[in-house]
């Protein structure tokens, strides 16, 4: 079994900020497998669903960011998942919008959901697939809690597309094929402006 996390942070208010990709490309490969039925628990939302023929746990935290780890944690130990069985799929201010890049392992980076992860987890051994969304004139918190511009927002849905082509590809391929296929630069950066 594997585990595909989304990160994000729970409410309306942070439904369309940069901060909550992940999120919406979980919502992606749930609609893709054809929209399985979500349920609260681990302080999570998550859904069981088959991808790529395999049996693929959905999962978004609903605690905040930087206690993301202990949702994660919980359904791991529950589902007995082993560390290099896990996705996460996360936003990342250091490489541009639209920009995708997947690793197996390695350091959060900065993110403090990826670090809550890897701290729950007790390693860094947990594959992950970065969405750029751009450093952006400001300071980081007000990035990451932003809004997408205009442009930015007509180039998301192909942006999210290829995202979960990439779980897909992982999921189907393994980690390093699902890197060749998708580590990737934007087409051309869209304008941060509102």
């Amino acid at each position: 079994m594997k585990l595909i996390v989304g990160l994000g942070n729970p409410g309306r208010e942070y439904a369309k900020t940069r901060h909550n990709l992940g999120f919406m490309v979980v919502g992606e490969l749930a609609r893709r497998a054809g929209s399985p039925s979500w349920r609260t628990r681990f302080k999570a939302e998550l859904a069981d669903a088959t991808i790529a023929g395999q049996r693929v746990i959905l999962l978004e935290p609903q605690t905040y960011m930087n206690l993301s780890g202990h949702a994660v944690r919980e359904a791991v130990n529950w589902y007995k998942i082993r560390r290099h069985d896990v996705l996460v799929v996360l936003d990342d201010l250091d490489i541009p919008f639209g920009a995708l890049r997947m690793r197996e392992s390695g350091g959060a980076g900065g993110h403090n959901g990826l670090k809550s992860i890897v701290e729950q987890l007790g390693g860094a051994d947990v594959a992950r697939l970065r969405l750029g969304i751009g450093r952006g004139p400001g300071a980081a918190t007000a990035q990451v809690l932003s809004r997408f511009s205009a442009d930015e927002e007509r180039a998301l849905p192909p942006v999210i597309a290829a995202a979960a082509d990439c779980c897909e590809a992982w999921l189907a391929e393994g980690a390093i094929a699902a890197m060749n296929r998708c580590n990737r630069k934007p087409e051309a950066a869209p304008s941060t402006a509102p």
